[in-house]
């Protein structure tokens, strides 16, 4: 079933959706301070829950998100919403830190789904809307990734750190009868077997060298923003500013901003001009890392930092992946699964390195890797562009 029209109604509950099984990855970040406090922690050991939580989308987008293309979709988003449900609730319930990292790799296998759901917007979508409707899912994406750190700091203040999780469990509960309720049956079967259809997304990548330049840009940008996040609360909780939980969770809000940039990025590519919202959000994404080389001394300079970072990276991010559905319209959930699971495996990379620069090397370090990163993007794009001009 195909339907060229999306309301306005449904792509807004879509993205919420979106924001809120993607959120589900991040409501430790601004708790790891409290979390280690809790179970006698180091940071390096808080921060696998941020990187088990990364390394577990990156293999359900591999392994899950391909999918799609097998089974009828609402049925298919109605099962695995349920499923990141249950990890919500062990999480809450953890009693050590195996169990909240059981909890929250069953999560991020799950919350997938969102990938699911973007791509089933575009293909529902007219074309000359293409654009907008996947731009309005990631900002519902990336709300729920900046938003989620501003809820878990607020709720931990309420209830402890466990409370997010609860909240975040009868939520997600009902967006799953939600989404089976309204969403219409849709599906796009690629007439292959399970094996084959995960082979078909490696296949896609040696066919692709579109996908390979955007999936090598995701990584790269996307291991750039985990790389400030995840060690934040470490920074924040610390000399000079000595913040709680819900003051910590409250930069989300300045993040959230960068929401802003996916639809414009999403009107760019639907005016075949997603070269240039590539090429200014990795300018943007490298001088963001001037005024956080200040973050431990001004906080005028972190806000503008962060404000900075993930505007930049959110329009990176929507560029690619507008150019990767574009691709081969009967198989964008596998285009859109290769290009996330490289783009979670950066977060993953980001989170690691973090965690390990903050503890042996402060936060210099981490501005250091953002720099040297941020540099190494913007000579990717460049060579591309210079090399093939139509593939970038």
């Amino acid at each position: 079933m195909t339907n060229p029209t999306l309301s306005r109604a449904l792509i807004l509950l879509m993205a919420t959706a979106t924001g809120l099984a993607v959120a589900s990855n991040y409501y430790a970040q601004p708790l790891l301070h409290s979390i280690a406090e809790q179970f006698g922690l180091s940071t390096a050991a808080a921060g696998s829950i941020v990187i088990a939580a990364q390394l577990s989308y990156g293999a359900g987008l591999l392994l899950l998100a391909p999918l799609g293309d097998l089974f009828e979709q609402r049925r298919l988003i109605t099962v695995m919403t349920a499923i990141a449900t249950l990890g919500l609730i062990i999480s809450a319930c953890a009693p050590s830190l195996p169990w909240l990292i059981l909890g929250t790799t069953l999560t991020g296998l799950f919350s997938v789904v969102a990938q699911i759901l973007v791509p089933m917007a575009a293909s529902l979508s007219a074309p000359n809307l293409r654009g907008r409707a996947v731009g309005t899912l990631m900002s519902g994406l990336l709300l729920g990734i900046l938003l989620a750190r501003t809820a878990a700091g607020f709720m931990a203040e309420l209830g402890g750190w466990r409370s997010i999780y609860v909240l975040a469990a009868v939520l997600m509960a009902i967006t799953a009868l939600a989404l089976h309720r309204n969403l219409p049956q849709h599906h796009s079967h690629a007439g292959l077997k399970y094996p084959a259809l995960i082979g078909s997304v490696f296949r896609l990548f040696a066919q692709e060298p579109v996908l390979r330049l955007r999936s090598l840009l995701g990584l790269l940008a996307f291991s750039l923003f985990a790389l400030f996040w995840t060690p934040l609360a470490f920074l924040l909780a610390s000399e000079p500013y000595h913040y709680s939980d819900a003051v910590i969770g409250l930069f989300g809000l300045a993040g959230a901003a960068g929401a802003l940039s996916a639809n414009w990025a999403g009107r760019l590519a639907d005016h075949g001009k997603g070269a240039l919202g590539t090429t200014v959000g990795l300018v943007v994404l490298l001088l963001s890392w001037v005024p956080l080389g200040f973050a431990q001394q001004s906080l005028v300079a972190l806000l503008l930092g962060v404000l900075m970072l993930d505007l930049a990276v959110q329009l990176v991010h929507v560029s690619n992946q507008n150019a990767v559905i574009a691709l081969r319209p009967e198989a964008r959930t596998r285009l859109n699964a290769g290009y996330i699971t490289c783009y979670f495996i950066g977060g993953a990379l980001g989170s690691l390195l973090g965690t390990q620069l903050f503890q042996h090397h402060g936060w210099p370090g981490i501005v250091v890797a953002g720099l040297a990163i941020g540099t190494l993007a913007l000579l990717v794009w460049g060579l591309a562009r210079r090399a093939t001009p139509a593939m970038a």
